[in-house]
């Protein structure tokens, strides 16, 4: 079993908890997925519309060799 690379995204709001800095970013069986770590909140959908959610600005992108 693989594990899946999670990446926080900065500065991101969780839209149920309102936590800060608490957003996942990772992909589930190849879907983009976002999570809290602080409460349940999870979801799953297209690159674009997760790219669109985050609150937080970009800094870069790490893409690991």
């Amino acid at each position: 079993m693989s594990q899946n690379k999670r990446r926080f995204v900065a500065g991101a709001k969780c839209p149920k908890c309102g936590a800060t800095d608490s957003i996942v970013l990772f992909k589930d069986n190849g879907v983009e997925t976002v999570e809290c770590v602080e409460c349940d909140y999870r979801e799953q959908q297209a690159d674009e519309k997760v790219a669109k959610k985050a609150t937080g600005a970009v800094i870069g992108v790490f893409k690991p060799d």
